[in-house]
């Protein structure tokens, strides 16, 4: 019962995060991620560009430019502005972070990863696995 009600949750976060990617300005991907504590919202984040930097976050050809923060670090740079601490918490994520990324979930205490889509490279989730993180991939957010 523990477990569907937990399901039920993760589905519901997972597609806040989803709306929550509508806001990126990047037209590549756009990535939305929230971090949950005790079943309390303390973050939320979106893929883009820097506060005071232009809101493209493509270059001329197309390319993503370097200087784009990614919905996750934003998400966990938020927190670190607030009284709020990732430790324990558990991230929801609509794609599954890159490696940089990875680093910054790991260190700031999150212990729990839900994510939706996989991202094209997996060592970010390799490393997070290897740390300790439960990871869990959720598809499908209908109920």
């Amino acid at each position: 019962m523990k477990r569907e009600k937990q399901l039920k949750y993760d589905k519901a976060y997972l597609r806040i995060a989803k709306e929550w990617s509508k806001l990126s300005h990047c037209k590549r991907k756009q990535v939305g991620a929230l971090i949950v504590k005790d079943r309390m919202i303390i973050s939320d984040g979106y893929n883009g560009t820097p506060t005071g930097f232009e809101n493209f976050c493509e270059d001329e050809e197309g390319y993503t430019k370097w200087y784009v923060l990614h919905a996750e670090a934003n998400a966990i740079l938020k927190v670190a502005e607030s009284t709020q601490s990732c430790k324990d918490a558990t991230l929801y994520i609509t794609m599954s972070p890159c490696k940089e990324c990875s680093k910054l979930i790991h260190q700031s205490g999150i212990k729990r990863l839900v994510y939706q889509i996989d991202y094209k490279d997996n060592s970010g989730l390799q490393f997070l696995e290897k740390a300790g993180v439960e990871l869990e991939q959720i598809s499908e957010l209908e109920d």
